[in-house]
């Protein structure tokens, strides 16, 4: 299991990570399907990058793997 570390105030979370990953609809490894339950959709991107800055907040990360996406 990866560290424990708690993400910055001022973390980058870059637009290509929302719309290109996170809301993007994928054959595999399909993550939209499940934020779509809370509302979140490539029509308001936004939404999901305030959500995700108001967790780290709060919350602890742990880094588990890095990709053509980051960490």
């Amino acid at each position: 299991m990866g560290d424990r570390v708690k993400i910055p105030k001022n973390a980058i979370i870059p637009d290509a990570k929302l719309t290109r990953y996170l809301l993007l609809r994928r054959s595999r490894d399909d993550k939209s399907k499940f934020l779509a339950q809370a509302g979140f959709s490539l029509e308001n991107p936004e939404a999901l990058l305030l959500a995700l800055k108001q967790i780290t907040l709060l919350n602890e990360a742990i880094e588990d793997r890095s990709d053509e996406f980051g960490t």
